[in-house]
């Protein structure tokens, strides 16, 4: 018997997902909120525009993890380093997310292990490019059911990767809302191809089970499941897809997850039409893409 889904979990992510709604972008400047937060330092980037935070639970917002932040302010880390506890606020509105006002509140501890704080080694895998065909994975569907990347095929197929938890505006929601937006644009089309089809990945399989993903998928599709499933990629699938697309995940021991932002666009073959990296992208170049994929036919 699968372990029941706590009811508070389950409203967290709908209220979440509906609240993420809610702050569209015609509603992001008036959706400001402010959260204390602290937590350990286990990255600073390069440019010292994003610093890998393991933090505490933030109430009322997100549960502990490990999540990249956006830094307002370059000079404030000038002070801290990596394996440095920090006191922080976090500031969200409908479509993006900053940290700010950092004080460190103690030196490096073994809270945060030199091992800790390396990625893993990278990967021989090639990358894949377009043109090149998508090894068929499993998944497991929203429903429980099984599915695989070849069950599409004769479609062309946008998927992306996410994971329920992640509250900030601008990584997963952004991907969810994003998806959202460009079936619309899809669906709105007259004339044009309807070979095509959506499809949302979750990372994080252990939490997200079919009952989650089906609680957060009917928030985002509004009650309309056409052309758009979700589903939960095994490990054993992330292990081998992932390098693959220049997907990064690292879990941290207390359940902590950072993660990259990867779209895939397949053409009916199951061929990579086009990848999109990041979260810069918009709806509409997300419907073109899939659009033209929607045309390409075996040889071409």
């Amino acid at each position: 018997m699968k372990p029941m889904i706590p009811s508070l979990i389950l409203s967290f992510i709908i209220a979440a997902v509906t609240s993420g709604e809610a702050r569209g972008a015609d509603s992001a400047a008036t959706s400001q909120q402010v959260h204390a937060a602290r937590g350990v330092i286990r990255e600073i980037s390069a440019d010292g525009r994003q610093a890998v935070i393991r933090h505490e639970a933030i109430p009322d917002f997100m549960p502990a993890m490990t999540m990249a932040f956006n830094v307002q302010d370059t000079n404030e880390l000038q002070g801290v380093a990596v394996g440095d506890t920090v006191r922080f606020v976090l500031t969200t509105t409908g479509d993006t997310h900053w940290i700010h006002g950092m004080v460190k509140v103690t030196g490096p501890t073994n809270a945060v292990s030199p091992a800790g704080r390396k990625s893993a080694p990278p990967s021989r895998v090639a990358e894949l490019k377009p043109g090149d065909a998508l090894p068929d994975s499993d998944l497991v569907s929203e429903d429980g059911r099984p599915l695989r990347f070849s069950d599409f095929r004769g479609k062309a197929l946008a998927f992306t990767f996410f994971f329920t938890r992640c509250p900030l505006p601008d990584y997963c929601p952004r991907m969810s809302n994003n998806f959202a937006k460009a079936r619309e644009l899809m669906l709105a089309k007259t004339g044009a191809a309807t070979n095509w089809q959506f499809l949302s990945v979750s990372f994080d399989p252990d939490f997200d089970r079919p009952e989650i993903l089906s609680a957060y998928a009917n928030a985002y599709r509004a009650g309309n499941a056409d052309r758009w499933r979700f589903a939960a990629a095994p490990t054993k699938t992330l292990v081998e897809l992932a390098p693959q697309l220049d997907l990064m995940i690292r879990r941290d021991p207390d359940g902590g997850i950072s993660h990259n932002l990867r779209t895939v666009v397949l053409d009916p073959q199951g061929r990579i039409a086009r990848q999109l990296d990041g979260n810069d992208w918009t709806p509409q170049q997300l419907a073109d893409a899939l659009l033209e994929a929607a045309s390409l036919r075996a040889g071409k």
